[in-house]
């Protein structure tokens, strides 16, 4: 063992001796050690019978006569036949923030849980409900209770932060990859690891398929979230490559901020007045659920679908349940969960290893997954 791995953990054993117990995140502060690089030597120090190892909380071991550790049930050695990825993630926690585990996270978190368990480690989460300021308040909760690294989805309105907001997302003390977000080249975050989905890929491919079934004016009705700026993007971007008229502008917004209900009404006219008097025949609609809402009233209102609108949606949570089945475009959210997970959990076995160079560990990525569009008749 190195000189100063046998300094620091004789210096843990003082503290612990001393004091009783001490909450594992308060100790690494305290010392100035990274969380992976204290929970290896607490490892070893438990598996030595020096110390008692609970979340979060190591305690000291109360010794019998002549000094000697008392005897207490002990976990049987790891085997040497164990996987390298299981053995390299065992005893981590890995903290993810994230809006909802419902809906669109449900696969997200589902994807990044199952590749958390599947190396050993466990998987914390914290849930913002997109309240302003919630998600760091979620992080500083995870870190100190004492999770080794962070997946997070700051709330950001656009999907990517303003000026001046979310800088603190690159000062975390511990290994952090965004996940569905994104941060403009400049800005602090913009270093840090993302997986996300490629959505103005996904709005560009289902402008593609319209296009190759003959509809030349093609709108996007989509409500303001986080997913919205990008599918502009790519729709914006498909239009003007493949030469197609541009559907009518959406209407200018009233002074005071409107309703959901105001906001539904205000795309069924949209829609409405779009077909019947701008020439479109076809629309990408975000999401399913607002998709699977408009379509009768556009019928009631005389706009058949799919023989005057033809629609694709984006997400696929719901689309394939409509009466009539639903074309859409899936992003790929379990596949994104468990990309985010896997390049995390690398990134804090390297730094608890000490390799947390680019040159050691592996450049910084930036990782997009392109959505799969499905076609139902």
């Amino acid at each position: 063992m190195r000189p100063h791995v046998d300094q620091r953990q004789a210096q843990v054993l003082a503290l612990v001796r001393a004091r009783g117990s001490v909450r594992v995140a308060d100790l690494a502060q305290e010392l100035g050690v990274s969380p992976v690089t204290l929970r290896r030597d607490i490892e070893a120090m438990a598996a030595r019978g020096e110390i008692h190892r609970m979340h979060g909380v190591i305690s000291r071991v109360e010794t019998g006569r002549a000094g000697a550790p008392a005897a207490r049930a002990s976990a049987p050695p790891a085997s040497a036949g164990a996987s390298a990825g299981a053995s390299a993630g065992e005893g981590l926690v890995i903290g993810m923030v994230v809006p909802t585990t419902e809906y669109y996270y449900a696969e997200v978190v589902r994807g990044a849980r199952e590749v958390v368990e599947a190396r050993g480690a466990r998987l914390t989460v914290g849930l913002t409900r997109y309240l302003p300021g919630e998600d760091r308040t979620q992080a500083d909760r995870l870190l100190s209770t004492g999770a080794d690294g962070l997946l997070l989805t700051p709330n950001w309105d656009a999907g990517s932060p303003g000026p001046g907001e979310g800088a603190w997302t690159a000062e975390l003390p511990v290994p952090t990859v965004l996940v569905e977000r994104w941060a403009p080249p400049g800005h602090p975050a913009a270093a840090l690891d993302r997986v996300a989905s490629d959505h103005a890929h996904g709005a560009a491919a289902a402008v593609q398929h319209l296009v190759e079934r003959g509809h030349r004016r093609i709108a996007l009705a989509s409500r303001a979230t986080p997913t919205t700026p990008r599918l502009r993007a790519g729709y914006e971007a498909a239009v003007a490559a493949l030469g197609l008229e541009p559907a009518p502008p959406w209407p200018q917004a009233g002074p005071g901020p409107l309703s959901d209900a105001d906001l539904f009404a205000r795309t069924v006219d949209y829609l409405c007045e779009a077909v019947t008097a701008g020439g479109v025949t076809a629309a990408l609609i975000h999401s399913d659920t607002d998709a699977i809402m408009l379509i009768p009233r556009l019928q009631a209102r005389g706009v058949r679908v799919p023989e005057d609108l033809a629609v694709i949606t984006y997400d696929d949570e719901v689309a394939g349940l409509a009466d009539v089945p639903l074309s859409a475009v899936a992003p790929a959210k379990h596949e994104v969960g468990a990309r985010a997970a896997g390049l995390l959990l690398d990134r804090v076995t390297a730094a608890g290893e000490g390799r947390d160079t680019e040159q050691q560990a592996g450049a910084r990525q930036h990782l997009d997954l392109l959505p799969r569009l499905t076609i139902r008749s």
